[in-house]
């Protein structure tokens, strides 16, 4: 007895062994090259939930005898009844253990059997480039398997001719109380091969081995003969001829024709277009050189080939070119324009209104504009000298011209400086500037050295007093005065103090965050070289030492010949003397 056991023991293990390990489909996993398959499955009320579980069972041993990926065979399965369901798109899922996991999961929709419906779905959406179906000019074949156990409750055969007509071959498959017509209106030709008719979703096994032999049929490409120039494309059954990028297929769907890309004007090539097979370039004609983005062209030597602007000298540089000043000259702000300003020697006095209109806030922003103008003047003993002077009710000196011998050291003073509020007396600054800012204890050059003296006054108001006296004072004791205005700064007042040509003395900003656009006039404007102080010549420090030296040497050399006369002189006298003694 315990023998008849063991021995039947196998058996009734085999029993045991759940549906999806019994419908597992012999031989190895085939390989049908690119493929686009969309299960089409009835979950109609008339299919039982026995034959439903039967039917996902079969699902995922069919897709474990398929070479599925995104390159290979890509796989969508919907589901219909009297609605369509997409239970995954062909491009959701590209590993076999996502798809199977979905399937597993399906619930039957348990209505009617619009099957006609269905494949119109199918048409026009599951096949569709934007649920990842690959576009139709990649030739990936299109393959449909709808299995129904019954009969249609819509029509099937004009929607079906549609689907074929559009490349999607139909396999049709039919269980137990399927109609046959149907089956056949909807299958692709020859129908031998596409219908397929099961007694039960016990057998539909049958139709998996079917269709696995149907798919893994020999791979034409790998025999040989096919006659392609370039590419065999295997599809399950047949082959089809394809071509490298840069090529189009002949009429002989076999060879393969180079395309000529630069006679379809689109490569955007500014002189010319080079053809190669698969690809094209872009040359310059002689002279020129290919820009970064490998169309357009500069020519080589861009001084020549552009209106580059330069005042005194333009030098190339490969895909761009800069401007060069003439020694001891500096390049502006422009990149093209230069300026001698750095060799003026001033001495600039900076009149800052410290009221309490300008704010704290707008205080900080006119300390940072007054050392942009710093930053470009030649600051040193010899060069320009700064002074700056802070007024409101009262006038307070924060340096003066002779503290600070470097536009560093200024600048850090400038920072330094404390908000003083209170009223506007501009009038009293100014008068502040003539007495004492000028003055040689404070700094200030003699006159016989011919050094500008230059005021610049920043307010953002109208004075509290009047300024037309010390101003003209000013004037008189041939200090170039400007006018920087922000705000409320009235124009009137500004001209007054400012001297003539008031376009060239007075600026003006409506706020104190756009001030920095007056630095450029004050630039060219502040330099001596451009003539601001009329009638007034400058000479270089190093010019005068040299003249003065030259003539000490020059006086000196003369003194010297006239005391060699003297004595040349008194000699002859001697001489005369002696030779009258002895006649």
């Amino acid at each position: 007895m315990r023998g008849r056991l063991c021995s039947q023991l196998p058996m009734f293990l085999l029993l045991l062994q759940p549906w999806e390990t019994q419908l597992q489909f012999a031989g190895p996993r085939c390989r049908t090259g690119p493929l686009d398959l969309v299960f089409v499955i009835d979950s109609s009320r008339s299919v039982r939930p026995f034959e439903f579980q039967t039917m996902r069972q079969f699902l995922v041993s069919l897709l474990r005898s398929l070479d599925v990926g995104p390159n290979a065979t890509r796989v969508g399965v919907i589901q219909y009844s009297s609605q369509v369901q997409s239970v995954f798109p062909l491009g959701t899922f590209s590993r076999r253990e996502d798809m199977e996991r979905a399937i597993r999961t399906l619930v039957p929709l348990a209505q009617g059997t619009m099957t006609g419906l269905a494949i119109q779905y199918a048409m026009n959406v599951a096949f569709s480039v934007a649920e990842g179906a690959r576009p139709p000019e990649a030739r990936v074949p299109r393959v449909a398997v709808i299995v129904t156990d019954g009969r249609p409750q819509d029509r099937v055969a004009e929607v079906a001719a549609q689907a074929r007509a559009r490349g999607i071959e139909i396999y049709a498959v039919g269980v137990q109380r399927a109609d046959v017509a149907s089956l056949r209106a909807m299958a692709s030709p020859p129908l031998d091969e596409h219908v397929f008719l099961v007694e039960s979703f016990d057998r539909i096994q049958e139709f998996g081995l079917q269709f696995q032999r149907r798919l893994c049929r020999k791979d034409l490409c790998a025999e040989g003969g096919h006659g392609c120039q370039h590419q065999c494309v295997s599809s399950p059954g047949t082959f089809h001829c394809a071509c490298n990028p840069g090529y189009r297929l002949a009429a002989d769907d076999k060879s393969c024709l180079a395309l000529d890309l630069c006679t379809e004007g689109t490569h955007g090539c500014e002189h010319h277009c080079v053809s190669s097979p698969g690809f094209y370039f872009c040359r310059c004609r002689a002279g020129f050189v290919l820009q970064q983005d490998q169309r357009s062209c500069r020519a080589q030597d861009l001084c020549n080939g552009v209106d580059h602007g330069c005042e005194f000298q333009c030098v190339s540089e490969g895909f761009s070119y800069r401007c060069l000043c003439p020694e001891r000259w500096q390049l502006q702000a422009d990149g093209k324009s230069c300026s001698r300003c750095q060799e003026g020697h001033v001495d600039l006095v900076l009149l800052v209104d410290g009221s309490k209109s300008v704010r704290p806030q707008n205080f900080e922003l006119v300390k940072r504009f007054v050392n942009q103008i710093v930053d470009f003047l030649d600051v040193s003993p010899e060069g320009t000298r700064v002074g700056l002077v802070q007024f409101s009710s009262r006038v307070r000196t924060e340096f003066p011209l002779g503290r600070y011998g470097t536009a560093a050291e200024v600048k850090q003073a400038v920072l330094a400086v404390e908000y003083m509020e209170r009223g506007t007396m501009t009038g009293l600054a100014l008068r502040h500037m003539v007495e004492h800012s000028f003055s040689e204890a404070q700094g200030a050059r003699p006159r016989a050295l011919n050094v500008p003296r230059v005021g610049l006054v920043f307010t953002d108001g109208r004075s509290q007093d009047d300024v037309s006296v010390w101003a003209a004072r000013a004037k008189e004791e041939g200090i170039i005065m400007y006018a920087v205005g922000v705000g409320k700064a009235v124009e009137e007042e500004l001209r007054e103090i400012a001297s003539e040509p008031a376009e060239l003395h007075v600026s003006y900003s409506p706020d104190f965050s756009t001030m920095t656009h007056l630095l450029e006039n004050l630039k060219g404007s502040i330099c001596p070289e451009e003539g601001i102080s009329a009638g007034t010549e400058l000479r270089s420090p190093c010019e005068c030492e040299s003249l003065v030296e030259f003539q000490g040497r020059t006086l000196g050399a003369l003194e010297s010949l006239s005391q060699n006369l003297a004595q040349l002189t008194a000699r002859l006298e001697d001489v005369e003397n002696q030779l009258a003694t002895q006649k």
